[in-house]
C-alpha cells in the first residue's frame, strides 16, 4: 500500500533488507444464537524485517527474522460462548508482542535451520500457500486459520503471534522441497500469553519441553501450469511437561458456584498426538490457469489422558477467481470438527447425578463461508458468515449464526 517509497524500498531489498507489515481487522457479530447477542471488533498491527547477511555484508551468516505485533479488541466467543475463537487475530494478550526474533541459516540445498525465539506455528502443522497466500487463513474461525487450534489446546504446541524460545531442522533430502523431515524443540512457558509477557525472553515459568516431528510430501507443478499440485503432511509431538488429566477440564464447562466433588487430581508426565494435513487442487481454468480450486483437510489426534479435544478435524474448499473479471478474489467453504473428552462428560454427569445443574459437554462443530474481494495486491475485504453447532460444546445454549467482516491492508 505504500508504494516504493521513492526507489528506496527496492534498493534496500537488493541489499537484502526486506520490510513488511498489515493491518488487519476482524468484526463478528451474532444476531442469532448463543448466551446473548453482540458486535465484537479486533485488530492486528505488525511490523517486521527480514535483514538476509549474505547480501548485505556479503558473508552467509543467515537471514535474521523480526516481527512485532499488537493486537486490540473483544473476542465475540467468550458471548457466545464458544471454544473456539470466530475472529483469528483475537487472543494471545491485546498488547504490542515481540512475535519472531530468530536467525535462519540454510548450510545447504539439503539442510535448513533456525534458531530464536519463534512460535511453532511458523514451521509444524502450519497452513500450506497456494496463489501466494495462505490456505488456511482464507477464513476467518480461528479454528481453521493457521493451524488445527485442538494442537494448541492439547498440548503446548506455539501459536502465533507469541515467541517462544526454540529451534528446527528441516532436512530435504532430494535437495528440493518435494520431500520434507523436519525436527523442532520449544520452550512450553503456559504464562507466554498473557499480556504483561508480551517481551518475555527468559526462561523462568518453563514448564516443559515440546519436540514436534513432521513428514512432508509436496507434488504435481505449480498452481498454474503442470499436474495439480498438493501437500500431505504427518506429524507427532511429544512434550515432556506435568499436566494434569483431562477431567480437570470439567472447568471450562461447568457454571460457576460448581462442588466439584470426588476431584480427579491426577498429573500425568508427559503428553503426546500426531496430526494429518492435506491438500489438493482439484481443478484448474484452462483459459485462465491462475483461477482454479483447492481442497484441504486435516485431523489431529490427542492422547485422552490429557487432551481435552482429542478428536479434531477442519475441511474446505477454496476456489480462486470468482468471476472472469476478478481473478484474485476467492470464494471459500469450510468448517470444523472439535468433540470433547469422553472422560470430561462422564464427569459431569457425575456431579449432575449430584443435583448439580452441570451441563454436559460433547462437541462444537462450526462451518464458514465468505467471499474475499481484493481490488488491489494490498487490499483484502472478506464479508462471511459461520455457523456453529452446540457453542460452548454443550446443549446449554442454542446454535449461533455469526455474521463477520475482515479487511486487511498489506503496508
Amino acid at each position: 500500500m505504500t508504494g516504493d517509497w521513492w526507489g528506496l524500498r527496492n534498493r534496500l531489498a537488493h541489499r537484502g533488507v526486506v520490510f513488511s507489515g498489515h493491518y488487519f481487522q476482524d468484526t463478528a457479530g451474532n444476531p442469532v444464537g448463543g448466551k446473548a447477542q453482540a458486535v465484537r471488533y479486533a485488530h492486528e498491527v505488525a511490523v517486521g524485517v527480514d535483514m538476509d547477511f549474505r547480501k548485505l555484508v556479503h558473508y552467509n551468516i543467515g537471514i535474521l527474522h523480526f516481527l512485532v505485533t499488537q493486537r486490540s479488541g473483544l473476542g465475540l466467543h467468550t458471548v457466545l460462548p464458544a471454544l473456539n475463537s470466530v475472529q483469528e487475530i483475537y487472543g494471545t494478550g491485546q498488547t504490542v508482542r515481540l512475535t519472531r526474533l530468530s536467525l535462519e541459516h540454510q548450510f545447504t540445498k539439503y539442510v535448513d535451520t533456525e534458531l530464536g525465539w519463534v512460535n511453532t506455528e511458523n514451521d509444524f502443522a502450519q497452513s500450506t500457500t497456494h496463489w501466494n497466500f495462505s490456505l488456511y487463513c482464507q477464513f476467518q474461525s480461528n479454528a481453521i486459520c493457521g493451524m488445527p487450534q485442538s494442537l494448541a489446546f492439547n498440548s503446548g504446541y506455539g501459536y502465533y503471534p507469541s515467541a517462544h524460545p526454540g529451534a528446527y531442522i528441516k532436512l530435504y533430502p532430494t535437495g528440493r522441497d518435494d520431500i520434507l523431515v523436519s525436527f523442532g524443540v520449544y520452550n512450553v512457558d503456559n504464562t507466554i500469553g498473557n499480556s504483561h509477557n508480551g517481551w518475555k525472553m527468559w526462561l523462568h515459568n518453563t514448564v516443559g519441553t515440546y519436540f514436534p516431528v513432521q513428514l512432508g510430501w509436496k507434488h504435481g507443478g505449480t498452481d498454474i501450469e503442470g499436474a495439480y499440485p498438493g501437500n500431505i503432511r504427518i506429524g507427532g509431538y511429544w512434550e515432556t511437561t506435568k499436566v494434569k488429566t483431562a477431567a480437570q477440564k470439567i472447568t471450562m464447562f461447568a457454571p460457576a458456584g460448581t462442588q466439584y466433588l470426588n476431584w480427579p487430581d491426577q498429573s500425568i508426565k508427559g503428553r503426546y498426538g500426531v496430526w494429518f494435513e492435506g491438500d489438493q487442487m482439484i481443478e484448474r481454468d484452462r483459459r485462465t490457469p491462475e483461477r482454479g480450486i483447492v481442497a484441504f483437510g486435516s485431523f489431529v489426534w490427542g492422547d485422552a489422558q490429557t487432551a481435552p479435544f482429542p478428536y479434531f478435524a477442519t475441511w474446505g474448499f477454496i476456489r480462486k477467481g470468482t468471476f472472469a473479471k476478478r481473478p484474485n478474489d476467492t470464494l471459500s467453504i469450510g468448517g470444523k470438527f472439535m468433540v470433547v473428552n469422553s472422560s470430561i462428560a462422564r464427569y459431569a454427569r457425575y456431579l449432575a447425578s449430584t443435583g448439580q445443574k452441570v451441563p454436559l459437554p460433547t462437541f462444537e462443530h462450526g462451518f464458514e463461508i465468505n467471499y474475499g474481494w481484493r481490488p488491489s495486491p494490498w487490499l483484502l475485504v472478506r464479508p462471511g458468515m459461520q455457523y456453529i453447532w452446540r457453542p460452548g460444546g454443550t446443549r446449554q445454549y442454542p446454535n449461533a449464526v455469526i455474521l463477520d467482516f475482515e479487511t486487511s491492508f498489506v503496508f
